[in-house]
């Protein structure tokens, strides 16, 4: 099945294939830098006629989308599984979520309150009142990563409705089919004309949006293109999440059998391209010999291979570059004394679950983000000494930890650099309506529909 968008802005295709036989998936129109300005300026025109919105109309809007993703599930999991090579089980669950994203954010779009405040609260001070309330920024720019083609979208489509703006999509062009799919479905929907629009492309249009008259900037990807959008936008309110370096803690006492099976479905979902999932395995060495004989049963047990199969549980990386740069850093770390337990090999872009232990602390397993398939695994007895390990790191997206021990569950919340620790669970867990993001060189703000609905707002006071 081949998936085409209409060609509107150059006659030069973008062409995608699927990661795991290379047949081609569909193309897209590339955006030229004068396009990307004038569907801004569109944008802006729109912009202005939205913010007379109500409330209730905005939801209206996202609720009907949603029901017309619902409609066409099918059809975008089957589009994400041959983009991104996704398992077709996880594609049809982003379907779901993204759904559940748009509703969430059409009903914080009715609680998006203000406050009221009293200016006399000190002696002499004016008997007046302040009412501060929440207007549109205007103008946002979605950039998102090819991971999570369509829920990630949603993720800043569904707040920038909510709170009032119009929104510029530029996916990845690795993953670009499912973004300009739901971008037809909101005119469909009822969306004004010019509300949401997409652009298509790489670093170009990418760059050219960041430079454009836009509000608000919102970006998914890579710290190194982060950056150099930011550069780019100036002025610009920006949200960014830009990856992370996500541990585990197992501590003695924790289920065994539950961490391993969270460390694998979190590590090897959507092949280990996920931002937040499980890279560095940290365990304690008094359990270390009973995990590991756990998790290389469970990882013996993944069935990778072909995404369109429903019996697979694992499918490619996004391309032969990214198989090839996983390949070279599990080759490099054993270089540096790295013990390999499990996986290692590849064939195209389908690299194998892969375990290492004896991992040295500048090995590129553990000293960087990678986008791939493999745990990396580290024994620990000082789990502060541990803690200092991963605050060490440029990054601080997200970490687990497996105990029921709260005095150490208190004291890793307390000491851990990160934007959010889960208990009992993996770093990737994330539900919708929750705070998502990281410090460091993890990013800017939050992402989860309430709060980035604020973010994407402007703070607005008249005293009378």
């Amino acid at each position: 099945m081949t998936f085409t968008a209409p060609a509107l802005l150059t006659p030069d295709a973008l062409l995608v294939r699927n990661p795991f036989d290379g047949a081609l998936v569909g193309e897209v129109a590339q955006a030229t830098p004068e396009a990307v300005f004038a569907t801004v300026q569109r944008a802006r025109a729109a912009a202005a006629g939205f913010r007379a919105s109500t409330p209730a109309q905005r939801r209206a809007l996202l609720n009907a989308l949603a029901a017309l993703i619902a409609r066409d599930a099918e059809s975008l999991a089957q589009m994400i599984c041959a983009e991104v090579g996704k398992t077709i089980t996880e594609a049809r669950g982003e379907v779901r979520r993204a759904q559940n994203t748009l509703r969430l954010a059409g009903d914080a779009a009715t609680f998006l309150d203000g406050e009221v405040l009293h200016c006399a609260i000190v002696a002499g001070g004016a008997d007046r009142q302040a009412v501060v309330t929440l207007k549109p920024v205007g103008v946002v720019a979605a950039i998102t990563p090819f991971n999570y083609p369509l829920n990630l979208l949603c993720h800043k489509l569904g707040p920038a409705i909510g709170a009032g703006n119009a929104v510029v999509v530029k996916p990845s062009p690795k993953a670009p089919l499912a973004a300009d799919h739901l971008v037809r479905l909101c005119a469909e929907a009822g969306f004004p004309p010019g509300l949401v629009q997409v652009l298509h492309g790489g670093a170009e249009p990418a760059l050219a949006l960041a430079r454009a008259p836009i509000d608000l900037l919102s970006f998914t990807g890579g710290p190194v293109a982060g950056l150099a959008l930011k550069r780019a936008s100036g002025l610009v309110r920006c949200l960014m999440e830009l990856g992370g370096n996500d541990p585990l803690f197992v501590l003695p006492d924790a289920d065994l059998e539950a961490a391993a099976a969270t460390a694998v479905g979190h590590r090897y979902e959507i092949a280990g391209q996920s931002c937040a999932a499980v890279k560095k395995l940290y365990v304690h060495e008094a359990v270390q010999a009973r995990f590991t004989e756990v998790l290389l049963a469970k990882v013996s047990a993944l069935r990778h291979g072909d995404p369109a199969d429903p019996q697979t549980q694992m499918g490619p990386v996004i391309d032969l570059a990214g198989a090839e740069m996983v390949c070279e850093r599990i080759a490099a770390s054993q270089a540096m004394g790295a013990r390999l337990l499990a996986g290692g090999m590849r064939q195209g872009a389908l690299v194998a679950p892969t375990v290492l232990d004896r991992m040295p602390l500048e090995a590129p397993l553990i000293a960087t983000e990678t986008f791939g398939p493999v745990l990396a695994m580290r024994g620990f007895t000082d789990l502060d000494a541990a803690v200092d390990e991963v605050n060490a790191s440029a990054y601080g997206l997200q970490a687990g930890i497996f105990t029921n021990d709260h005095a150490a569950i208190r004291r890793v919340g307390q000491r851990l650099q990160v934007g959010g620790l889960m208990v009992n669970e993996g770093p990737d867990f994330r539900a919708e309506h929750v705070p998502f993001g990281g410090i460091k060189t993890s990013g800017l703000g939050r992402e989860g529909v309430r709060i980035t609905m604020r973010e994407m707002s402007e703070t607005h006071v008249v005293i009378d």
